[in-house]
């Protein structure tokens, strides 16, 4: 579905900026915990996978059982963006002697 990110883009932008002076700016950054919750309520998408990026920000991926996904950094004074988000998610595990 090439137009999930745009709609999630969307449903972010209104969820979680309404009345923000920098809503126009940055339509898919809010607080965390409300991202988190709009992934898990919209989608049904739960962390499969966490780091650290530069100093300080955290990078989630968050997935669905039907395969969708989306990837959210987390800056250290807990504002989180939408960066990537897609569909046909699948879970790779590496087995000793694998190639992958």
């Amino acid at each position: 579905m090439i137009h999930r990110p745009l709609a999630l883009l969307s449903v972010l932008g209104s969820a979680l900026l309404v009345g923000s002076p920098e809503a126009g700016a940055q339509a898919s950054c809010g607080p965390r915990e409300q991202l988190v919750k709009l992934l898990a309520d919209q989608y049904k998408e739960d962390p499969v996978g966490i780091g650290l990026a530069q100093p300080g920000q955290v990078l989630e991926v968050f997935a669905s059982q039907g395969g969708s996904w989306s990837m959210v950094m987390t800056m250290p004074d807990g504002k989180a963006c939408l960066i990537a988000a897609g569909d046909n998610w699948e879970m790779v595990t590496k087995i000793k002697g694998s190639p992958i």
